[in-house]
């Protein structure tokens, strides 16, 4: 599957906050009141980066905690924040960290809770013959990328100290045709469609966007400053239930993988298997195993805004790091998320 970035203000604004009616932040709908009634909206279709909140589901661990889950899919033409900020959804998910700051900047009042991938998916692929493995390699190449993204590798340049004359930017879609017919030296795109980039070959590079230099985070659970205020008790029952699904995942990835094409079968079992593992090093990692899965670094958050400030993100000003995220929820479930 693929997805787009859709992270900066005008995009965001496009995909459905404008039509949210001013003053709706405060006000939950009586679905949203209900006792244990909880629905998160994803930013996308339910897929690989959501096998721990499904196994959450469907092995009982929500409703253990007393909570009645309905996952709220995504796609490309769903609107996010909306849902969230009117009460009909409970939290959210965005793609990745750039969205929650964009909302932030543009006044809605979200906050980050947790964050399921320790960095972006974003990669740009290559073939061996004209390989690209780091930074200084994208100097004289043309570099495919959808224009949603066009941000993404602004930041790269300019974390790179790269002039951008030096670099051929060159709009796509979210085939990889262009790669593979030679119109572009890389292309970007999500590693976890396995399925879309192996048309280009096993023996492809991807060069994911952290090793470039850019620091997110992806899969971001987010909620209202209102819900992070009035509702901590169920947002750290949800979270800490989805810890335990992303726990299980970790020790019998296959087994979870099969839970999740038997509850979403347009899923393809085969790729889903050959992609777990990647799927997993985006979710733990070193920092993991110290403060658990779903955890995010205030600095790094810093980091993010204000290299998106730099390529000019923020049209009507950055958003203070501090509205952005809330630890609160994380500190709640320091002892139930698996430190893995």
């Amino acid at each position: 599957m693929t997805r787009a970035y859709g992270l900066n203000r005008r995009n965001f604004i496009k995909a459905g906050f404008a039509a949210a009616a001013p003053g709706l932040g405060l006000m939950l709908t009586p679905g949203a009141r209900a006792e244990g009634k909880v629905v998160i909206q994803y930013d996308w279709l339910m897929s690989n980066g959501q096998i721990g909140d499904i196994i959450a589901a469907a092995n009982g661990y929500f409703k253990e905690a007393g909570l009645d889950v309905t996952f709220s899919p995504g796609g490309p033409n769903a609107a996010t924040v909306p849902p969230v900020i009117s009460g009909a959804a409970s939290l959210g998910q965005f793609s990745e960290t750039p969205q929650l700051y964009a909302a932030r900047a543009s006044g809605v009042p979200v906050r980050i809770i947790a964050c399921g991938f320790r960095t972006s998916p974003y990669a740009y692929t290559s073939k061996p013959s004209n390989p690209i493995r780091s930074a200084a390699d994208l100097k004289g190449k043309k570099i495919g990328v959808q224009p949603t993204a066009r941000f993404v590798i602004d930041e790269i340049l300019a974390k790179n100290a790269i002039d951008p004359s030096e670099v051929t930017i060159v709009n796509v879609g979210f085939d990889k045709a262009p790669l593979v017919r030679g119109d572009v030296d890389a292309i970007g795109g999500w590693i976890t469609n396995t399925q879309a980039l192996s048309v280009v070959g096993d023996d492809r590079i991807d060069l994911l966007v952290r090793d470039l230099g850019l620091s997110s985070y992806a899969n971001v659970y987010f909620a209202t400053d209102a819900a992070i205020e009035q509702n901590a008790e169920m947002l750290t029952k949800f979270i800490s239930a989805v810890g335990k699904g992303w726990a299980f995942v970790h020790a019998n990835p296959q087994d979870a993988v099969k839970k999740m094409v038997e509850t979403y079968p347009e899923l393809d079992l085969g790729w889903e298997q050959k992609t777990i593992d990647l799927i997993l090093k985006l979710s733990f990692d070193a920092t993991t195993a110290k403060d658990g899965w779903g955890t995010f670094d205030a600095a790094s958050v810093e980091e993010q805004l204000a290299l998106l400030d730099k390529v000019g993100q923020f049209p009507n000003g950055k958003p203070a790091a501090a509205d952005c995220y809330s630890t609160r929820i994380l500190e709640a479930t320091a002892a139930d998320r698996p430190k893995l």
